[in-house]
Parts: C-alpha cells; sequence; structure tokens
C-alpha cells in the first residue's frame, strides 16, 4: 500500500467518524464519532468509501478533524461553503468538458493557481481568519509532500461539495422554519 492509499483510508475513517458525530446522539455524539473512526477502518466502510469516491482533499480531512475535536463552531460557515460551491460550480462542469478548457489540468502545473491562493491567503490574514489558513497551507503541504499529484485535489473534492450544500441547505432549513 502506497503512502496516497494509505492516505486515503485513514482519512476516510475520519471522515466516517465525522459523520457520526453529527447525528443527534446526544452528549456522547462526539465520543460515538471517535469510536467510529477504527470501527471504519476495520469493518472495510473506509476502504469502501476511498474505493467509491477516491482519496479526500486535506481540507475535508482538517474540517472532519475539526468536527471530531469538538473545538468550537466549525470553520466551514456559511460564506466559506458558498465559496465552495461557487468554485465547484465553476471547476466541476469544465473539468468534464462542457467549456474551452479545463481548470483541473492547472493543478499539475499550478504556478497560476498558487498565485490565486497566495492572494486568498492575504485576504485571510487581513480578516484574521487563522483557521482557514491553516487547512489552506495544510493542503498545499500535502500537495508538496507528494500525496497529490494535481493540487485541485489537496483543495477540494465532492464529499467537500456535499459538505458545503449541506451548511448552505440547513441555513436556508433554519430560515423556513423561522418563518
Amino acid at each position: 500500500m502506497n503512502a496516497t492509499a494509505l492516505y486515503g483510508w485513514l482519512a476516510h475513517g475520519i471522515v466516517i467518524g465525522a459523520l457520526v458525530s453529527l447525528l443527534p446522539l446526544g452528549g456522547q455524539r462526539r465520543y460515538l464519532g471517535m469510536a467510529a473512526v477504527p470501527l471504519a477502518w476495520f469493518s472495510g466502510l473506509a476502504a469502501l468509501l476511498h474505493g467509491f469516491v477516491g482519496i479526500p482533499s486535506v481540507t475535508l480531512l482538517a474540517l472532519a478533524t475539526w468536527q471530531l475535536a469538538g473545538r468550537g463552531p466549525s470553520p466551514l460557515g456559511r460564506r466559506p461553503a458558498w465559496l465552495v460551491i461557487g468554485i465547484a460550480a465553476v471547476f466541476y462542469p469544465l473539468a468534464l468538458g462542457l467549456g474551452p478548457f479545463d481548470p483541473y489540468a492547472i493543478g499539475y502545473q499550478p504556478w497560476p493557481l498558487l498565485l490565486a491562493i497566495g492572494a486568498l491567503a492575504v485576504m485571510l490574514l487581513r480578516y484574521r481568519r487563522e483557521d482557514w489558513l491553516l487547512i489552506l497551507s495544510a493542503g498545499l503541504a500535502g500537495y508538496a509532500g507528494g500525496l497529490f499529484a494535481n493540487l485541485w485535489d489537496a483543495l477540494l473534492d465532492p464529499l467537500l461539495v456535499l459538505a458545503a450544500l449541506a451548511v448552505v441547505s440547513r441555513q436556508f432549513d433554519g430560515r423556513r422554519t423561522a418563518g
């Protein structure tokens, strides 16, 4: 098993544990989420998820770890969720060939993408979002360490987009029940 496959298997176990910790299980949900991590590894559920959706991004892993640690509200709030959805709405159709160029190819020679990430880092620093700076730097470290062949894979994945959609749909659900 190579390092990338091992990372994917371990990360999916943590993602499954984070999903369990989101269930309405009372005060024990965080502990049950932590107990679900090794259960997902050894039952084969993490390997199944890894085979189905591929390697999770470092961004998703960091958010799942944040959820399991119970360190306050998730960094994936309303605005970051809309940003992830907006990037995915442009990125995935173009990457599937529905446009004049493939943005996924930029991730293999990522100098333009690194410049955009640098500008994003300056903006995050200006708004004192150290949580997202840490997540962004972890994604860059995962790419630089060779876990990912493409920088996009370290930063964005379909499960992260689904998590962002869940955050946004919860926002609309809250508006509907309040009104």
